[in-house]
């Protein structure tokens, strides 16, 4: 008998990832921070059932898999019916960069990018350097570690805007991230340095507004017409730890039993910056013909009053379960969130 298509997500819990950081000699303070940005595990567990449930009615088994168990998961798999769909990435303090090369050692189809992009996209220092090379509009940046710069930052008018190299784009950001001499980007290097053991980016301060570029390919042959682009406002220059902290995970969810929750307002960018939103989808297509970028992703921007935008990263594991990503799959598509993955899953098997 036939192996029924099954979808294996692969995911990495919050808790897993805390314990292991302070067996490493971690804080237990930054351990929590750190691992609070595995926070889509914890909140889309809630909803495997409704996945289950919209997988089947597609002909599809669906089989969450935490990514400790990942490894034999996947060698039991059978490749001629397993699609692997990663949900987290991290080759530092994450681990699931190791989830799509498990696919690749097995021969396993995965949804999503190669798990090259797993690798850079989480080094922001390199993919920086690799996105300019591609003539992408991005902020030049220095790297410093610990007090000392091992790249020299670039002349700013602006100041610079200084975070961790390895982690996610928010961790680490506190409210004076931004500075305007190169002896406090040194003192805020160190600061990441003794908390997370990271190397700081030191970037050119970009002026404008947040805005975020999502994308999933639920209909065969889904290109950048299919992205769409916001402007997210949480009614500060930049989202600090602690507004992050509020809005997803274990966190998230005590600020909305307690009634703290509040969402950062999205607005589209097509709608007062056309000749902007014209920009990104270009700067997708450009992802996705040299980079492979595909299936899922998203692009961080900040966006300049004249409508310049300035893409500061890209992520292929982008937090599905996160209120953006809903409102992309509802204005987008037209379906929650579980409808929309299920109909990906479906859409990356059959091609």
């Amino acid at each position: 008998m036939a192996t029924k298509p099954t979808l294996l997500l692969v995911h990495e819990p919050e808790t897993a990832c805390r314990a292991r950081l302070e067996a490493q000699g971690i804080a237990a303070e930054h351990a929590f921070e750190i691992s609070s940005y595995l926070a889509q595990s914890t909140d889309l567990e809630p909803e495997f059932p409704e996945i289950e449930r919209e997988c089947a009615a597609l002909g599809l088994a669906f089989r969450p898999v935490e990514l400790d168990m990942a490894a034999d998961a996947m060698a039991r798999a059978d490749p001629r019916a397993t699609l692997v769909w990663t949900l987290t990435d991290g080759i530092a303090y994450f681990r699931g960069g190791a989830s799509p090369a498990l696919a690749r050692l097995h021969g396993l189809r995965m949804l999503g990018s190669d798990d090259a992009l797993f690798a850079l996209c989480q080094d922001k220092f390199r993919s920086g350097a690799v996105l300019r090379a591609l003539g992408l509009p991005g902020p030049q940046a220095g790297l410093a570690r610990d007090g000392r710069f091992l790249v020299d930052p670039p002349p700013s008018a602006d100041g610079w805007f200084v975070k961790p190299n390895r982690l996610g784009a928010k961790i680490g950001i506190w409210k004076d991230s931004r500075c305007f001499s190169l002896d406090e980007a040194l003192a805020l290097s160190r600061r990441i340095f003794s908390a997370y053991r990271d190397d700081a980016l030191v970037q050119a301060y970009v002026p404008g507004r947040n805005a975020r570029a999502s994308f999933l390919a639920v209909e065969p042959g889904a290109g950048a017409e299919a992205l769409a682009s916001v402007f997210v406002d949480s009614g500060g220059d930049f989202q600090t730890m602690g507004d992050s902290l509020a809005l997803y995970g274990e966190t998230g969810a005590a600020a909305r039993a307690e009634r703290r929750y509040a969402e950062p307002e999205l607005s589209d960018v097509v709608a007062t910056q056309p000749a902007a939103s014209g920009a990104i989808r270009a700067m997708a297509t450009r992802l996705s013909d040299a980079l492979g970028l595909r299936d899922v992703f998203s692009l961080d921007l900040r966006i300049e009053d004249d409508g310049r935008p300035h893409l500061i990263e890209f992520e292929v594991c982008p937090g599905l379960p996160c209120f953006d990503f809903r409102d992309y799959c509802r204005r987008q598509w037209n379906m929650t969130l579980p409808q929309a993955m299920a109909q990906a899953a479906a859409r990356r098997r059959g091609t």
